[in-house]
């Protein structure tokens, strides 16, 4: 298989530049497509994803199919994918490259780690947006966290690598736990850990859960460095209920991540669609003043408080 370095232009078209990240699955690089003189992100897929002699068919034959679906999608809360191939000399993914931060970065940037209940709402309900789009195409992402979750500077959010890598180790529950570390499990429902197949949205909606909880605490639901407390927590823990923390969030609010956080996902909302209309009451008041201000920082409300506004240069 061909070698990942700076510089190496893969399919006679993407030239990988930096590594943006890297994790148990393979490496995102910043590259460019040379044809079109364009930026985009390359993700580079790990060969142990594709070592296991017994799977390997179904998992590539897995990952095109998911892969042609995901590039079906057009939603502006999805990252768009370009082109993927696996081959014996090429195995990547590219995607649309998004300017911006993570969530990750933007927990870290806020007093105390909490978002306010509107920012916290409307984060969730561009994810469930987008996630609304992918379920009812028949994906599910599987591996929903906080550094697959991107704010753009005009506050859309994004959700990066549709699981579609994530989707080649589903064969083999070995590769999924190999490695894995605190952060690819921090938002992992029951069900995927437990190795259910197949998965639903609802997988995801109990990451959207994790994410709102966190969001609104500043504290992930099971804080822990430890993977194997974390995943057994994630089975069978019993999550804080945010009322126990003394913050002002509004009661029905908490009964939703409560209810997102159910372990047995029958016991959670059915859809991202129900998900997105019980946030829509806490979602941010339109303010006029903000259509025109300069130099707007990242603001993940910014698409509620003006729909389809141009950004200020």
């Amino acid at each position: 298989m061909q070698a990942f370095a700076p510089g190496v232009v893969l399919r006679d078209r993407y030239k990988l530049e930096s590594v943006l990240g890297r994790g148990v699955m393979g490496q995102v690089w910043r590259g460019t497509d040379l044809y079109l003189e364009r930026p985009v992100a390359v993700k580079t897929i790990a060969a142990e994803l594709l070592a296991v002699p017994d799977s390997r068919k179904e998992a590539l034959a897995r990952f095109e199919r998911e892969a042609k679906a995901a590039a079906r999608l057009d939603h502006p809360n999805i990252t768009t994918v370009h082109d993927a191939s696996i081959t014996d000399d090429v195995c990547c993914l590219v995607m649309q490259l998004v300017e911006g931060t993570t969530l990750e970065f933007l927990f870290d940037q806020q007093e105390d780690g909490r978002f306010d209940v509107a920012t916290a709402a409307a984060v969730a309900a561009q994810l469930c947006a987008g996630l609304s789009a992918a379920h009812a195409a028949g994906l599910v992402h599987r591996d929903l966290k906080t550094q697959n979750v991107m704010v753009r500077r005009d506050g859309v959010v994004k959700i990066l690598d549709f699981g579609l890598v994530k989707s080649l180790a589903d064969t083999d529950p070995r590769l999924t736990m190999t490695g894995e570390g605190i952060g690819n499990i921090l938002c992992a429902s029951p069900e995927l850990l437990a190795g259910h197949d197949p998965l639903d949205g609802r997988s995801d909606l109990y990451a959207v859960g994790c994410l709102l909880h966190h969001m609104l605490t500043g504290a992930p639901v099971f804080d822990t460095n430890q993977p194997a407390l974390l995943a057994s927590l994630h089975l069978t823990g019993q999550p804080p209920a945010i009322g126990t923390s003394g913050l002002d969030v509004p009661d029905p609010l908490q009964v939703l991540v409560t209810a997102l956080l159910a372990k047995n996902r029958d016991d959670r909302p059915s859809s991202a669609t129900d998900v997105y209309a019980a946030l829509a009451p806490y979602l941010p008041v339109p303010d006029p003043a903000l259509a025109t201000r300069r130099s707007l920082p990242e603001d993940p409300r910014r698409p509620f408080l003006v729909p389809q506004g141009p950004r200020p240069l």
